[in-house]
C-alpha cells in the first residue's frame, strides 16, 4: 500500500490468572419480572440453587455472607469473577465474551445472532445450556429480554487497546470517538451523508445508527474502493488495530474520512466494533466451539491384555520403589540447604535403579507422597525410610500397590518439573519445594475419567484427549499447564500400572471410583516363588517375584543384572565378599543356594564362594590411623611393592604388620581395588561384621496435597451457609413499622441500625415477649462488630433478653445495654 502502508498489530490475547473453584451448579433464571440487580436475582433462587452456587464458587463462603446483598457483592469482585471465568468451558466463555461486546442489557435474540449469525444450528442448540451455566455461576442475570453480564466480567472480557478480546473486536464508535474533537466528528458525519447535529453526542448516535443499519451500511461500503475492502478484510477478524503513516494512501484516507477507521493514537487506527460486526455478518467469533471435541478410541485391546500389561507394570513399580528406598536406608542422601535432593544424588539413584533421572525423580516423589520416605530431621539432615516403610513391606503386593496408587492420584507434587527453573531462576530439585501444582490432581482425575468413558480396552489418541481438555478449560496459561499435566498423567499412569497399553485397567477403574483396587489386582499378580534357577555362567534366574527372606538374602549375595518378568542375578567376587562381610559363612551360603535352587549348584559358583571365603579375612585392617596385619609376610611385601598402594602411605612395622596413613575405610577400599579381600577387625582382634544398621526417620505423615483454592464445602456447610444467608436477608430486608416517636426513628438509610433509648428498648422487647411477636434489633457484640437481627423475645430479666434468633436459627441471649435500638416488624413480617 505504498507509503500509506497499514499493518495489523499483533497484540497478545488477554489472560486471567489460574483460578480454583469447583465446577457445576444448578438453578435457572429468576422467575417473574426481570430482576433489577444481581442481588434480586439471587434472592429469587431457591435454596438448592443458592447452595449450588456456593458449591461451584466456594470462595464466596470465606466468610459466610451476612445476607444475599453481601453474597451478590462478593460474587462481583474481580478475584472471584476471574476464578469463575477460568472454570468455564470454551463455548460458555465464548457466550460471555459475546455478551461483553453486545449491548447492555442484551436481548436473547441479539446474543443468539452474535454466536450463530443465524446459520450455526449447533451453536443455537448449545446456547441455552451455556447461558444456564453462566446464570448458575452468577455471571449473568436478567430475563431473556434483558440479559446482563456481571459488570466485572464485562470489564474483564470487553476489548480494549491494552487487553484485546478473543473476539478480535475493537471499541464501539462511542468509545473510539470519546477523545475526538466535535469538529472532526461533524466532518465524519458529513462525509457519510448524514445531517449535521448540534452536539457530538447526537452525532455519534447518528453515526452508530448508520453503522448498525445493514442496508445503509451496505450502500456505504458499495462506494468504497476495492483496495479499501482489502484493508478492512485484514482487520475484520482482528487484531482491529493498524498502523498508518502520516500520509496514508487514498483507500486508507477514504475509510478514515468516513469513520470506518477511527484514530486510536497518532499513528494507529482502529476498526469500530459496529463496522466489524457488519462485515462479519453479525458474528462475535470467527469460529465457535459449541460441542466438546470427542475422544474416540484410537486403538482397542483385549481387556485381559490391558490388565495383564498393567499388572506387570504394577509389579515393576513395587520393585522399583522398594529398591530405591532400601538404597537410601543405610546412608541416605543429604537434604540441600534450600530443600530437596542434589543433582548428583539424583544421578546416583538413577544409576542404582538403572533408569533415567526424570524417572528416578518420579519414583522418589511417589515414595515421598506415599509416606515411605522423608527427611530424618537430624542436624545433618538426610533422607531415609520412614517406619511406615517397614509396615508397607509386610503387606501383600496388591495392597502395597493400592497404597502407592492411592497416594499418586490426589498428589499435587509434579516430578516432571524437576530440572526446570522457578520464577526466580532457581532450579527445581526432586523432593524440594515449589513442585506443587494445585491443578495436578484435577487434571489427573479428568484424564482417567476420559479414559473410563471409552470402551473397555480402548486407548485414545493423546492429541484428541488434549483437545478435549483445552475445550474444557480454554483460558490461556491455565490451558497450557493443563496440557503438560495431562501428558505427565498419561505417562505416570502407564509406568505405575493404572493403565495398560494406554487403556484404563480394571484396578485403575476401581481406583477412579474410590474402590479398593487390591482385590482386582491380586489375581493378576504372580504368586511369590521360593526358588531360583542357578546357571553355569554364575547367574541365577528368579522366575517371578521372590518371597521376602529369599529376596533379601539373594540381594546381598548377588547383583541384579536385568529385570522383567524374570529377574537375573549375577554372582561376582564383590557380591560374595559382601555376603561374607554381612556375617554369612561360606557353609551358610552353600546351604542357602542348595535349599533354594531348583537346579544343582554349578561347580564354578561353588568354587567362587570357596575361593573368596579362603582369602576373606586373610588380611586384617584395624585402626592405628590404620594398619594391615597378615601371617604371610610375603603377601605384605607384595602389597608394599605394588605401585597402586603408594597412595595409602604404607610402611612395615613388623614382619606381619603394615601401618597406613589412610583411615580404615579408605584402606579397605584401596586393598579391595587391588584385588585382595581384607576384613576389618575390632580392637580385640575379632572380625567386624560389616552389616550396617538400617536407618529410619521418626514417625512421619505423608505430605498433604496443596488445595487449588478454597476447599469445596460439604452438604452440611452448604445447608448452614444458605440458612444463615436467608436469615440475614430476613433481618436486612424486614419491613418495620414507623416509629411512634421521633427519638425512635433511625437515620432512614436502608440497613442502618435502629436507634432507641434504653427505656424504649426495654419496653419494646418486654411487650414483644408478652405478645410472642418478633422485633428487629441492632446489636454490637463484645468485639465491637455491629449486626442487625430479627428475634422473638421469650424472657427479659437481669439486663438480658433471651429469645429465638431468626437470623441464627437458634435461641440466644443478648445483653440489653448492647442493643442499639429496636423496632417492631410490619404485620406481614416474621
Amino acid at each position: 500500500m505504498g507509503t500509506g502502508r497499514l499493518t495489523g498489530r499483533l497484540d497478545q490475547e488477554a489472560t486471567v490468572p489460574e483460578a480454583s473453584t469447583a465446577a457445576g451448579s444448578v438453578g435457572g433464571s429468576p422467575a417473574g419480572s426481570s430482576p433489577r440487580s444481581l442481588a434480586e436475582a439471587l434472592r429469587a433462587r431457591d435454596d438448592a440453587a443458592l447452595a449450588a452456587l456456593l458449591h461451584a464458587r466456594p470462595d464466596l463462603l470465606g466468610p459466610v455472607p451476612g445476607d444475599v446483598t453481601q453474597l451478590a457483592t462478593r460474587a462481583g469482585t474481580r478475584a472471584s469473577v476471574v476464578r469463575a471465568l477460568d472454570r468455564l468451558d470454551r463455548f460458555a466463555l465464548q457466550t460471555a465474551e459475546a455478551l461483553a461486546v453486545g449491548p447492555d442489557p442484551c436481548p436473547y435474540a441479539v446474543l443468539e445472532g452474535l454466536l450463530t449469525g443465524g446459520e450455526d444450528e449447533r451453536a443455537r442448540a448449545a446456547l441455552p445450556e451455556a447461558l444456564a451455566t453462566l446464570r448458575d455461576q452468577a455471571l449473568v442475570w436478567g430475563d431473556e429480554d434483558r440479559l446482563r453480564l456481571v459488570r466485572t466480567a464485562r470489564e474483564l472480557l470487553a476489548p480494549s487497546a491494552s487487553r484485546p478480546s478473543p473476539t478480535g473486536l475493537g471499541p464501539t464508535v462511542a468509545e473510539a470517538t470519546a477523545g475526538m474533537s466535535p469538529t472532526r466528528v461533524q466532518e465524519i458525519v458529513a462525509a457519510v451523508g448524514l445531517p449535521a447535529t448540534h452536539d457530538p453526542v447526537s452525532a455519534v448516535t447518528a453515526l452508530t445508527g448508520l453503522f448498525t443499519d445493514p442496508e445503509r451500511m451496505s450502500a456505504l461500503l458499495d462506494e468504497a474502493p476495492a483496495e479499501a475492502h482489502q484493508v478492512l478484510g485484514r482487520l475484520v477478524w482482528g487484531p482491529p488495530y493498524g498502523e498508518v503513516t502520516p500520509n496514508p494512501t487514498p483507500p486508507v484516507r477514504w475509510l478514515r474520512d468516513r469513520g470506518l477507521l477511527l484514530p486510536a493514537t497518532a499513528r494507529t487506527v482502529v476498526l469500530p466494533r459496529e463496522v466489524a460486526l457488519h462485515l462479519r455478518g453479525g458474528l462475535a467469533h470467527r469460529d465457535t466451539a459449541p460441542v466438546a471435541p470427542p475422544v474416540p478410541a484410537h486403538r482397542e485391546h483385549r481387556p485381559q491384555l490391558v490388565d495383564a500389561n498393567a499388572a506387570g507394570q504394577a509389579l515393576a513399580a513395587l520393585a522399583t520403589v522398594e529398591e530405591l528406598v532400601k538404597f537410601w536406608e543405610h546412608a541416605g542422601p543429604p537434604v540441600l540447604r534450600a530443600g530437596g535432593l542434589s543433582v548428583r544424588d539424583l544421578k546416583r539413584a538413577a544409576a542404582a535403579l538403572d533408569t533415567t533421572e526424570p524417572q528416578a525423580a518420579f519414583w522418589a516423589e511417589l515414595a515421598y507422597a506415599a509416606g515411605l520416605l522423608a527427611s530424618d530431621g537430624e542436624a545433618d539432615e538426610r533422607y531415609a525410610p520412614t517406619p511406615a516403610f517397614d509396615d508397607w513391606l509386610e503387606l501383600p503386593p496388591a495392597e502395597r500397590w493400592s497404597h502407592l496408587a492411592t497416594a499418586w492420584l490426589p498428589a499435587t507434587r509434579t516430578a516432571p518439573l524437576v530440572g526446570e527453573q522457578d520464577t526466580k531462576g532457581r532450579t527445581l530439585s526432586a523432593l524440594g519445594p515449589e513442585l506443587d501444582r494445585s491443578a495436578a490432581p484435577e487434571v489427573r482425575r479428568r484424564v482417567l475419567e476420559l479414559l473410563e468413558e471409552l470402551p473397555e480396552g480402548g486407548s485414545p489418541d493423546p492429541d484428541t484427549l488434549l483437545a478435549r481438555l483445552a475445550w474444557e478449560r480454554p483460558v490461556r496459561g491455565a490451558s497450557d499447564l493443563r496440557a503438560r499435566l495431562a501428558h505427565w498423567a498419561l505417562a505416570e499412569a502407564e509406568v505405575l500400572g493404572v493403565t495398560g497399553r494406554g487403556a484404563l485397567s480394571g484396578p485403575g477403574r476401581a481406583l477412579l471410583e474410590h474402590r479398593d483396587p487390591a482385590p482386582l489386582l491380586a489375581p493378576l499378580l504372580p504368586e511369590p516363588v521360593d526358588h531360583v534357577l542357578l546357571q553355569a555362567d554364575l547367574t541365577a534366574v528368579a522366575p517371578g517375584p521372590l518371597r521376602r527372606p529369599l529376596g533379601d538374602t539373594l540381594a546381598v549375595l548377588a547383583d541384579v543384572e536385568s529385570k522383567g518378568g524374570a529377574t537375573v542375578y549375577r554372582f561376582t567376587p564383590g557380591s560374595v565378599r559382601r555376603a561374607l562381610d554381612a556375617g554369612h559363612a561360606a557353609a551358610d551360603l552353600h546351604a542357602f543356594l542348595k535349599e533354594h535352587s531348583r537346579t544343582p549348584v554349578p561347580q564354578p559358583l561353588a568354587y567362587l564362594i570357596d575361593d573368596v571365603a579362603r582369602r576373606h579375612g586373610h588380611l586384617r585392617v584395624g585402626a592405628a590411623s590404620s594398619y594391615v596385619r597378615c601371617d604371610d609376610d610375603a603377601m605384605l611385601g607384595e602389597i608394599l611393592a605394588d605401585k597402586r598402594s603408594a597412595g595409602l602411605g604404607l610402611r612395615r612395622l613388623a614382619p606381619t604388620v603394615l601401618a597406613a596413613q589412610a583411615d580404615p575405610t579408605v584402606l579397605l577400599e584401596g586393598l579391595r581395588a587391588m584385588g585382595y579381600a581384607p576384613a576389618a577387625e575390632s580392637r580385640t582382634g575379632d572380625v567386624l561384621v560389616a552389616r550396617a544398621d538400617a536407618h529410619r526417620t521418626p514417625a512421619r505423615s505423608a505430605p498433604v496435597p496443596v488445595p487449588e483454592g478454597p476447599p469445596v464445602p460439604d452438604r452440611t456447610l452448604l445447608a448452614a451457609a444458605v440458612r444463615a444467608i436467608r436469615a440475614g436477608d430476613v433481618a436486612a430486608t424486614a419491613v418495620r413499622k414507623e416509629p411512634a416517636t421521633a427519638s425512635a426513628a433511625g437515620t432512614g438509610v436502608p440497613g442502618e441500625l435502629p436507634r432507641t433509648s434504653p427505656a424504649e428498648t426495654l419496653a419494646t422487647v418486654q411487650a414483644a415477649a408478652l405478645t410472642g411477636s418478633a422485633v428487629w434489633i441492632g446489636y454490637v457484640n463484645a468485639e465491637g462488630a455491629a449486626s442487625q437481627r430479627v428475634i422473638a423475645p421469650v424472657r427479659v430479666e437481669g439486663g438480658f433478653v433471651t429469645g429465638y434468633d431468626h437470623t441464627a436459627d437458634e435461641v440466644r441471649t443478648y445483653a440489653l445495654h448492647r442493643i442499639t435500638g429496636v423496632a417492631e416488624l410490619a404485620d406481614d413480617q416474621v
